[in-house]
């Protein structure tokens, strides 16, 4: 007789527990509950069940914390965590993602919906079982004659219909590998994939990178702290991605205050209006900075370089970023394009 999937509930309000327990007892699930995240972590020493359901804000050890500890453990890293929250933002989703969880439940819960993610959930935890075993079973099976091959085949073509089951859930872990968690515009190892691809596909046409550098952002983290500072950034970002139109541009955070600008099929004509473009729109959002001394608000420093000097994705950053550096040492708030005499 198959055991019966057994849920940890993790919640301090008892009337989330009580919907709960009853929903899940009425489906045949086996349930644990704990009202804390220090509760939960001695359950799971004595008790592994086979899904969690953990509230975010508990008091005490909230949800991304107990998570982390279930996931740094060797005996409970492998339960799957869906998180509950009435959080909705995505900063809050990506971190959940980034401590371990594999879904997010939202608050008022609706019962169809819970059931739904618990029975995928519990589905890829069974095959992800399966796939394991599967491989491990395939490791003894080499060893043996070849009058096993034919099972061996049929073994493999099993483990890619697991695979397949776990594509959508990988596929979004590969898109969050990509992205600047802050921002949410392309990380560092993306632009830098990014522009080899672009580069070999130019085909001697136009190809620019605009650099960009918030002034004085020290001072500003200094002054308005970083919550404010994550803020900021989080607006220049949206200033650069408002401004391109072309499917094939790219922005991407560089650095910690630092913003690149990929434009293939973009000679420095055109790319030269769009990093005025860029600036308008950064001052017409008007993000007070008392300690600037360029202005009242945050403003960028930007450089500029093209294919038309460059000869290799390298010497293209080279010469953007030694563009940028002459627009800071002119006062900053500037556009700078390299040339091969670095002229403005």
């Amino acid at each position: 007789m198959q055991k019966l999937p057994t849920i940890l509930v993790v919640d301090d309000v008892p009337t989330n527990i009580k919907l709960l327990l009853n929903l899940l007892m009425a489906h045949d699930f086996n349930v644990l509950v704990a009202r804390t995240g220090e509760m939960a972590l001695k359950i799971v020493e004595n008790k592994i069940p086979h899904l969690i359901l953990l509230d975010i804000m508990m008091p005490g050890m909230d949800g991304f914390q107990t998570c982390q500890h279930l996931k740094m453990n060797i005996k409970t890293h492998h339960i799957p965590v869906i998180f509950m929250t009435a959080l909705a933002s995505v900063e809050d989703k990506v971190k959940g993602f980034r401590m371990g969880g594999v879904d997010y439940i939202t608050k008022p819960f609706h019962r169809e919906e819970v059931l739904a993610r618990i029975n995928t959930h519990l589905t890829i935890a069974r095959l992800r079982q399966e796939l394991e075993a599967k491989n491990a079973e395939l490791q003894e099976k080499h060893q043996l004659t070849l009058e096993l091959n034919q099972q061996l085949q049929y073994e493999i073509q099993e483990r890619q219909k697991v695979e397949i089951a776990l594509k959508q859930v990988n596929g979004e872990l590969q898109r969050l590998a990509s992205i600047d968690g802050l921002t949410e515009v392309a990380n560092r190892r993306c632009f830098e994939n990014y522009l080899q691809q672009k580069w070999l596909e130019r085909a001697q046409g136009a190809f620019s990178l605009i650099l960009c550098d918030i002034d004085h952002f020290k001072l500003y983290n200094d002054t308005y702290g970083h919550q404010e500072g994550d803020e900021c950034l989080r607006q220049v970002a949206s200033t650069l991605s408002q401004v391109l139109r072309k499917s094939t541009d790219l922005v991407a955070r560089y650095g910690g205050e630092e913003f690149a600008v990929i434009l293939p099929n973009t000679d420095l004509t055109m790319s030269l209006h769009i990093a005025r473009r860029i600036q308008e729109n950064l001052a017409g959002k008007k993000i007070v900075h008392c300690c600037s001394q360029t202005g009242s608000y945050v403003t960028l420093s930007i450089g500029m370089s093209s294919a038309e000097t460059a000869t290799s994705p390298e010497i293209l950053i080279k010469q953007a970023d030694d563009a940028l550096y002459q627009a800071k040492e002119q006062g900053r708030n500037q556009i700078c394009v390299y040339q091969r005499e670095l002229s403005v």
